[in-house]
């Protein structure tokens, strides 16, 4: 088979909820992957920031397969050996006092969401029913019907409704519009992104996470983090909410939560929050699987002891900085923080984004416009300087040939 074949595969068998570039990927190591016919690229989405360690990361494949020929599946029904591990590992990395393990990033949004409307009621006391959670324009937390429904984005919720209520949207750093929002008291919590990733790389004023956060601690609303692709130092801190010393009361994760081997997603909170949901009002049967729960711990391990953070801060300021230095009239704007970044393409002589991604494609650089007029780059996080400016060479090169 040929490339095409696989495409038309996809097309003839498949639903046609994405729209991939014309590449079929056969094989990844590291911050490359290679097509069917054998042809080398660097991978500069990261599986949307899911492959942060790298693709195949030896030491978290190691931990996925010792561990799936152990035990996989037990559902939470029972104990396993290895869930404990697990949740101690991830508490104690990240601060809480308790963890609840999903699979998606859309189920540990939705997790948040259920941790935040019950809190409200049991602990905030608000009427049965009237919780409200502030969300920001711009926001993608996932595609669920109730995620759908705080969208801004008409390809998001466009044709998908009854919506589900509970949600009022403000501008995206915005502390006004937020003060305003939190003077009614039946909201229960703000759910933000620290950089909008999905929107095309949004990266809030210095100080308004931290404002945020107080403003919410002032009106006795938590303050919810949706760090699934921000998170697990893809933009040069453990957290984007650490670039302001930021602790959210609930912290979502996923993606880069098992270096892109195997769904894991995870809520955290302390007592206070976590312990509202009892025993029958939420749950997965794969979350907290054995094989997640070894993955995930491999996966923390490698970017701790990689230093994959400090490398993201480094290699995130050269970057930005030889981007800036292109003099080309299709890009407007560079912005970003560690290697999660974005250029703004003005379309000229009837090319677009998507054109520019086709041919960067081309010449061994995969990456994907968002919003038809933005290009994110997010390679890996193992990635070396001399990788990093050998991209940026294709990228130069690319946009010359426009």
């Amino acid at each position: 088979m040929n490339t095409q074949d696989y495409i038309q595969r996809e097309d003839k068998y498949g639903a046609h909820n994405y729209h991939p570039l014309p590449v079929v990927l056969d094989r990844g190591e590291g911050v490359h992957v290679w097509d069917v016919d054998g042809k080398k690229y660097y991978d500069f989405l990261s599986a949307y920031s899911a492959v942060n360690q790298g693709h195949c990361h030896p030491r978290i494949v190691k931990a996925m397969t010792d561990q799936a020929s152990r035990l996989t599946l037990t559902s939470r029904a029972f104990f396993n050996s290895v869930l404990g591990e697990f949740e101690e590992y991830v508490t104690k990395f990240f601060g809480y006092d308790k963890v609840l393990p999903m699979n998606s990033g859309a189920e540990g949004d939705e997790t948040a969401i259920k941790l935040c409307r019950k809190w409200g009621y049991e602990k905030k006391g608000i009427p049965e029913n009237e919780a409200k959670i502030i969300v920001c324009e711009g926001n993608f937390h996932g595609r669920t019907v109730t995620i759908i429904s705080m969208s801004t984005d008409p390809d998001s919720y466009k044709g998908f409704g009854p919506y589900t209520p509970g949600f009022e949207v403000v501008p995206y750093n915005d502390i006004p519009a937020l003060e305003k929002a939190l003077e009614d008291p039946n909201v229960a919590g703000f759910l933000v992104e620290p950089i909008q990733g999905e929107a095309g790389v949004y990266v809030p004023d210095d100080g308004y996470l931290s404002k945020a956060a107080k403003r919410c601690k002032e009106k006795n609303v938590l303050f919810i983090a949706d760090e699934v692709q921000t998170g697990l130092a893809r933009t040069g801190k453990l957290l984007a909410c650490d670039h302001e010393n930021v602790r959210p009361d609930i912290l979502i994760l996923g993606k880069a939560l098992s270096g892109g081997l195997y769904p894991v997603s995870a809520v955290l909170a302390d007592d206070d929050i976590m312990l509202v949901i009892k025993p029958g009002e939420h749950g997965s049967t794969y979350g907290g699987n054995p094989v997640a729960a070894k993955v995930a711990v491999a996966a923390l391990e490698v970017i701790k002891e990689e230093k994959l953070a400090e490398n993201a801060e480094r290699l995130g300021e050269i970057f930005r900085a030889e981007l800036k230095k292109i003099d080309h009239p299709m890009v407007t704007l560079v912005r970003g923080k560690g290697l999660l970044n974005a250029i703004v393409i003005e379309p000229k002589g009837g090319k677009k984004a998507w054109d520019v991604c086709v041919a960067l494609k081309n010449n061994g650089l995969l990456a994907k416009p968002t919003h038809e007029h933005i290009i994110r780059f997010a390679p890996p996080l193992v990635i070396t300087e001399e990788q990093l400016m050998d991209a940026v060479g294709i990228i130069k090169k690319t946009l010359d040939e426009f």
